[in-house]
């Protein structure tokens, strides 16, 4: 596993820094989507997890997810345009699972992609992902995940 500044990065995702968000590629054709550890540590305890309605339709760069901590509210932008196949519904019961376990059990949304070939090209993987994530928290000041 990889890591920037002590944010957790699993090199067997792949990431869109502009939205803080991972993606893994299912076996049944579905992509999960959730947030980076980054986002996780800029957000602070998330108390709230608002997702789309399954079936919905999402676009590329906007909102799966209305995303409710003690610092922030905001979207959580999907980088893959699609359906909404499934929510979580355990982290819709405990949403601090998404501070706890970004990368497993606090994952988002998963999305039926609607152009995967086409949209995934801007997902960054392993060192492209982790060097982009490190300019990005450069940029922001970020001194690191706790």
């Amino acid at each position: 596993m990889g890591a920037v500044k002590g944010c957790d990065m699993p090199d067997d995702l792949m990431y869109s820094i502009e939205n803080n968000v991972w993606v893994r590629k299912e076996g049944d054709g579905t992509v999960t989507v959730g947030l980076t550890a980054y986002a996780c540590a800029l957000a602070g305890q998330v108390v709230s997890y608002t997702p789309k309605k399954e079936g919905k339709g999402v676009k590329k760069d906007k909102s799966c997810a209305t995303i409710e901590s003690g610092k922030w509210v905001g979207p959580a932008k999907t980088p893959i345009s699609g359906d909404v196949a499934a929510i979580n519904s355990a982290v819709a019961a405990n949403p601090g699972l998404i501070n706890e376990d970004p990368y497993g059990n606090g994952w988002l949304v998963k999305i039926t992609p609607a152009d995967w070939d086409g949209e995934s090209g801007d997902l960054k993987t392993g060192a492209d992902a982790q060097s982009a994530l490190q300019a990005k928290m450069d940029a922001d000041g970020f001194a690191g995940c706790s």
